[in-house]
């Protein structure tokens, strides 16, 4: 009787080590952007081209200070300043409406270092700056970066607002080229609505992939951060109002209109204006043709140009105190768990 056949035995099956799972490529370029390298080379390069605007249009500088006197100089630097610190509160108003109310501490600390990344080609980089120097203080990445395209936003319809004071006093034929301003930006004021608005920063979350808002924007909050972004328009007019003065503006009200309405009107084309980076040229060009009559071209120009690089050492002033402002935050919060994107 032959025995039975016993089946072989089975090897055991080599196990697998489980492969490393690759985070999306958004994912691996925002831990990049995290890094501490890539943060001082970021503030580097952003102070290195702040400082280059400046130093580049010196001649500039210099020729227009030889028309004014020390208290007229004095009064540009102090309204510039007036003006950052107005945007300022107009952004710290829509993230408390978002739901992150900052000190004033804490919002010198985030605005102010956020604006060096306006030198950085991209137009992106103030945003970025601005979450993750938010972060630091509370704030959720996706909201911080929300209020500040909500802030702009809001900058944009409130100077196309400012900016029809000016249509009274100046034709669309004198505009030439430009006269689409004259109907584009009464338009650009349907933006505050905070239903058209909500959806907007909705629509651009969704893209972005960040998730619904957690909170729509308020009447309330929206009228606040608009007040203050009128007035930082009516500073900034007061400024090159100013600034035109001693470049032999007259000084009566209806030029202290036009110079108010003309700047808000050249910057919010400059904004619209999208092939044109940061405005180059579109603001110096509309400006003229609004103060057309009243001051010539290249006065224009120039007073444009003294007020850009008067505002970016404001920038600079506010981006230091900023930096220290964070600087001592992070020491303070340096045990604190992490936040959620």
């Amino acid at each position: 009787m032959s025995e039975p056949r016993t089946a072989p035995a089975r090897r055991p099956k080599p196990t697998r080590r489980p492969q490393p799972t690759r985070r999306p490529l958004p994912a691996r370029v925002l831990a990049a952007l995290r890094s501490r390298w890539v943060r001082w080379g970021f503030l580097v390069l952003a102070l290195t081209l702040a400082l280059w605007y400046v130093l580049a249009h010196r001649e500039a500088l210099v020729r227009a200070a030889a028309g004014l006197s020390a208290g007229e100089v004095a009064a540009v630097v102090v309204l510039g300043l007036l003006y950052v610190w107005c945007t300022l509160l107009a952004w710290r108003a829509v993230l408390a409406d978002l739901g992150s109310p900052l000190p004033l501490r804490g919002a010198v600390a985030v605005f102010g270092t956020s604006q060096l990344g306006k030198y950085v080609p991209g137009g992106v980089w103030n945003v970025v700056a601005a979450a993750e120097v938010g972060a630091g203080h509370g704030v959720p990445r996706a909201r911080s970066a929300a209020a500040m395209l909500v802030a702009v936003a809001v900058s944009v319809a409130s100077g196309a607002a400012v900016g029809a004071v000016a249509l009274p006093l100046v034709s669309a034929g004198a505009l030439g080229a430009w006269s689409w301003v004259v109907w584009a930006a009464p338009a650009v004021v349907v933006v505050l609505a905070p239903p058209v608005l909500n959806w907007l920063v909705a629509l651009a979350l969704r893209v972005a992939r960040r998730g619904a808002p957690e909170r729509p924007l308020t009447w309330g909050g929206l009228g606040r951060a608009a007040a203050w972004s009128v007035a930082g328009w009516l500073v900034a007019g007061l400024q090159l109002w100013v600034l035109c003065l001693g470049l032999g503006l007259p000084p009566t009200a209806r030029t202290l209109a036009l110079a108010t309405g003309g700047w808000a009107l050249a910057w919010t084309a400059g904004f619209l204006f999208v092939v044109a980076p940061a405005g180059a040229g579109v603001r110096e060009v509309v400006l003229a043709a609004v103060l057309a009559g009243v001051l010539p071209g290249p006065a224009a120009g120039l007073a444009v140009l003294v007020s850009r690089v008067v505002l970016t050492l404001v920038d600079l002033a506010f981006a230091g105190a900023g930096l220290l402002l964070a600087r001592a935050a992070g020491r303070v919060r340096a045990g604190s768990p992490p936040l959620r994107p």
